[in-house]
């Protein structure tokens, strides 16, 4: 018997588009869609970051408040 199984939805992945900090002490990364401002600085360490990709679950940002 298989109790409390669900069929969960396959979680779709996609190559997006992230911004990396370059320290090496640091390793936050923020999605392309969330960032806030044109080339944005690491909100952890303040250091700048690098524009790269990862494969991650899809979502979507319907904020305006995001560029």
């Amino acid at each position: 018997m298989a109790f409390g199984r669900r069929n969960d939805e396959e979680v779709k992945l996609e190559e997006t588009k992230v911004w990396e900090c370059n320290s090496d002490n640091c390793k936050c990364w923020i999605r392309d869609n969330f960032k806030s401002t044109e080339v944005p600085r690491c909100p952890i360490c303040k250091s700048e970051m690098s524009l790269t990709t990862k494969e991650l679950q899809v979502i979507h940002n319907h904020s305006k408040n995001f560029m």
